[in-house]
């Protein structure tokens, strides 16, 4: 089985590349891919789940509802690098994290990578 690392980094409500991302990341799942997702930078926005949208507000739903379905995907954990353990979407969020250290030998223990 191909393992896929997808890394994140679209905030949570920029741009519609968010949801494009995690689109295809939970088709990547669905189809026989063991997929781990990294989320960095912009991206732990998507850990903040208690937002609601507003359409006056926002121009694109919020990405953050999908990151929720990742349990019935099998994408859980969330991957998170440890240097943002005390960051305060990190904290605040109830998804399952596990916090991993980025660096040379985890991106080569998968076959491979997704940058979005």
């Amino acid at each position: 089985m191909n393992t896929v690392l997808v890394i994140l980094t679209q905030a949570n409500l920029s741009s519609l590349q968010a949801h494009e991302s995690l689109s295809a990341t939970m088709v990547l799942a669905t189809f026989g891919s063991e997929v781990k997702v990294l989320l960095q930078d912009a991206a732990l926005s998507l850990l903040q789940s208690d937002m609601n949208f507003d359409g006056l507000k926002h121009a694109f739903k919020i990405a953050s509802n999908m990151v929720d379905s990742f349990e019935f995907y099998d994408l859980t954990p969330i991957l998170v690098e440890a240097k943002y353990q005390t960051h305060p979407f990190v904290v605040a969020s109830n998804q399952e994290i596990e916090f991993i250290d980025f660096n040379t030998d985890f991106i080569q223990s998968f076959d491979h990578v997704l940058y979005w």
